[in-house]
């Protein structure tokens, strides 16, 4: 079940709420019972470990490299 992110408008406090996605826009209560709150935009962190065990491959010389104007080649 999908996790919300809420803020009270009236006391400031952040909380969260553990609701079906069909709820999602439904008004919710501050825990102090305020019900002036807003959803808050949620972000996800996805973090993880690479397995590969290679190292980065090195830049190339005289390849340039690739980003931005002067990166690319395009200055003279």
């Amino acid at each position: 079940m999908p996790r919300y992110e809420y803020r009270c408008r009236t006391c400031g406090d952040t909380f969260e709420l553990n609701r079906p996605m069909a709820q999602s826009a439904t008004p919710a209560s501050c825990p102090a019972g305020h019900d002036d709150t807003v959803k808050l935009l949620s972000t996800v962190a996805v973090a993880g470990v690479s397995r590969s065990t290679a190292p980065a491959p090195a830049p190339q010389a005289g390849r340039g490299g690739g980003g931005g104007c002067c990166g690319g080649g395009c200055c003279g």
